[in-house]
């Protein structure tokens, strides 16, 4: 597997690279992709084919952002899992 061409474009945070296929498909991420993704050794990937496109993102960018999409519902100061405990240690003592 070979990368072709690796190049930043206009915007600091927008990369663009080229590479072949591999056996079984397989791809390399260029070094300074995994780097801006903040892809490491052992990171479980999502992929996900939008609009004829391969999109690549870390669980834990994955997660940031569902919870950026949530963070309205939820007044400042309050924590979830304490909410979640209060009312499981509830619904404990009807049990």
């Amino acid at each position: 597997m070979e990368v072709l061409e690796c190049t930043e474009l206009a915007k600091p945070t927008e990369l663009r690279t080229r590479t072949r296929t591999g056996e079984k498909g397989r791809i390399v991420i260029p070094a300074a992709m995994r780097e801006a993704l903040g892809i490491v050794d052992g990171d479980i990937l999502d992929l996900r084919v939008v609009d004829g496109e391969l999109r690549v993102a870390t669980m834990r960018e994955r997660i940031r952002r569902a919870q950026e999409r949530v963070r309205h519902l939820v007044p400042p100061g309050t924590l979830v899992s304490d909410e979640l405990s209060a009312e499981r240690r509830e619904a404990a003592k009807h049990e």
